[in-house]
């Protein structure tokens, strides 16, 4: 990619969603609740930038440079991969995780942090190369 669209996402670890479901699962006040586990919003272009500081040269090819919105929708008039992604161009969707600290007292670990593992974790099973 030459770019990043401007999208983002509510972004949460793995291992934290675990520790919530564990957490859900013993505390007897929340059966039957709905418990969301949120994390921050986070522009696609913000995680790249995150990247390229926490990783160094092993992030040389994550683009940084941010796509116009009107490059994305052209593209996606040939690239039928993109289009799922228009609907969300410059769209900002935040969650709220207050039930989560609340009820369960759940905190999630940075979002730098889960992006910077979940990146390391990619290249040492060879998913990505660096």
């Amino acid at each position: 990619m030459p770019g990043v669209p401007r999208i983002g996402f509510a972004l949460v670890d793995v291992r934290d969603i675990a520790h919530l479901h564990i957490r859900a699962m013993l505390k007897p006040e929340a059966a039957g609740q709905r418990i969301l586990g949120a994390g921050q919003f986070m522009w696609a272009a913000e995680v790249a930038c995150v990247l390229k500081e926490r990783l160094g040269s092993e992030a040389s090819k994550v683009p940084t440079r941010l796509i116009p919105d009107y490059l994305v929708r052209l593209r996606a008039l040939f690239d039928p991969s993109l289009r799922s992604v228009i609907s969300d161009l410059g769209r900002q969707r935040n969650f709220s995780r207050q039930k989560a600290t609340s009820l369960l007292g759940w905190t999630p670990r940075s979002t730098e942090e889960s992006i910077v593992d979940c990146a390391r974790s990619l290249i040492e099973h060879g998913v990505v190369s660096a």
